[in-house]
């Protein structure tokens, strides 16, 4: 028997579908819904479900994936079951009508606003389900720490969606850093065009902010690659403001993380700087990701963003292409063929991992060196929710609390 997913949220990265046609370029096709619907053509996953706020825009989401999923690649089963009905404008709950006809050992999938995470999965996990959530997890270590007593309890594995640990040259980094000796500095930047803004009105500045969505992705990186031999002590935050605002929405344009760390065992010091925007203009890519790492016998330069790979065609201009996180070109048969993208990979791992524990091959706790599951990232919701601690302190210093055992406990 298959396992069953329910995908929490029809937004962008789900479906692809951004009401007036505003979403990014590059995702047009989605990667949630995409990548599960060839893995049920190959016959890894079984029913499909769908549950948003909004039932009055599944017409409207059925005919994109028509569009771009449908009538692009071959043998592509569409069918999926949603909610709320398509006659109802707005029912912030259906995602529980939804939930309820899953099984125990199904998996759910959540990319919806970053304060609706906790909730959502806390539910999910309630009700046997293994999760996969966008990052951020969480928002604050007290709905972390929650949430990792909740799938102990339950036996179902709960993981973060990072693609960047799939991405094959971000993974080679992680692995040549470990020769590199102690960390001294990490800078990263990641930003996205200021149309964005308008593709997250609904949340911007309210359910969270361009740090939790953006910066999360080299946090986590930042915490993975570094693993036991350093630990973040200190954050301090800032900002940049005054763009969104001409736009209507309250919220910083920019922000800035200066996070103090410290080797282990040594106790030496070393730097990490984290910023994220959503006021570029519009570029060659959708997403300029770049990071410099620092060490003590050598440094790693990146930029995820052109990997010198550009077409250029009269409607778009030119383009930097990254078919390594999804290849949305079909191959001469018209197959989708994007099965060992990082986007992709990032999916059908989890779901890989969540099969083999529903057939008792497999533990939850057997993917806590493999997958960014809820035991493994306390540390990059430390660093996330202490930056926005300290922004709304006016840039105040926020110290992030462990045990004896070295386990993150708190802030202050």
């Amino acid at each position: 028997m298959t396992v069953d997913v329910l995908m929490i949220g029809t937004g962008e990265y789900t479906t692809g579908f951004v009401p007036g046609g505003t979403g990014a370029a590059d995702k047009r096709a989605g990667v949630v819904a995409l990548t599960l619907m060839d893995l049920r053509r190959r016959g890894r996953v079984g029913r499909l479900a769908m549950a948003g706020r909004c039932g009055t825009k599944f017409p409207d989401i059925r005919r994109h994936l028509q569009t771009h999923i449908g009538d692009v690649y071959r043998e592509m089963d569409l069918s999926c079951d949603t909610f709320p009905a398509d006659d109802v404008e707005n029912d912030p709950h259906a995602w529980k009508a939804a939930l309820n006809t899953m099984r125990l050992g199904d998996v759910v999938t959540v990319f919806t606003p970053d304060d609706t995470h906790a909730a959502i999965a806390m539910a999910a996990v309630q009700h046997g389900c293994h999760v996969l959530v966008a990052k951020p997890l969480v928002k604050s270590l007290e709905e972390h720490h929650r949430l990792a007593l909740a799938a102990r309890e339950h036996g179902v594995l709960v993981a973060v969606e990072v693609h960047k640990r799939r991405d094959p040259m971000y993974a080679d980094a992680r692995d040549r850093i470990r020769s590199l000796g102690e960390f001294s500095l990490f800078q990263s930047y990641m930003s996205q065009p200021c149309s964005q803004l308008d593709t997250f009105r609904s949340w911007a500045g309210t359910g969270s902010d361009i740090s939790w969505y953006l910066n999360s992705h080299h946090v986590d990186f930042h915490v993975w690659a570094a693993g036991n031999s350093a630990r973040p002590l200190r954050i301090r935050a800032s900002a940049a403001d005054g763009r969104a605002r001409t736009r209507g929405i309250d919220t910083e344009d920019s922000i800035t993380l200066l996070v103090d760390w410290e080797n282990v065992p040594s106790g030496n010091r070393a730097t990490a700087v984290y910023t994220a925007s959503w006021i570029a203009p519009p570029a060659d890519v959708h997403s300029q990701q770049r990071f410099f790492w620092q060490a003590h016998n050598g440094e790693i330069v990146m930029d995820q963003a052109h990997r010198g790979y550009t077409m250029a065609t009269d409607p778009e201009g030119l383009v930097s292409l990254n078919p390594l996180f999804m290849k949305y070109t079909p191959d001469a048969a018209g197959f989708f063929s994007g099965q060992q993208t990082y986007g992709y990979r990032s999916i059908a791992a989890f779901i890989e991992a969540a099969d083999a524990i529903r057939r008792g091959d497999r533990n939850p706790e057997d993917f806590d060196d493999t997958l960014a599951t809820v035991h493994t990232t306390r540390p990059v919701t430390a660093i996330l929710e202490a930056g926005r601690r300290s922004l709304d302190a006016g840039g105040a210093t926020v110290t992030i609390v462990y045990d004896s055992h070295g386990a993150v406990t708190g802030l202050s």
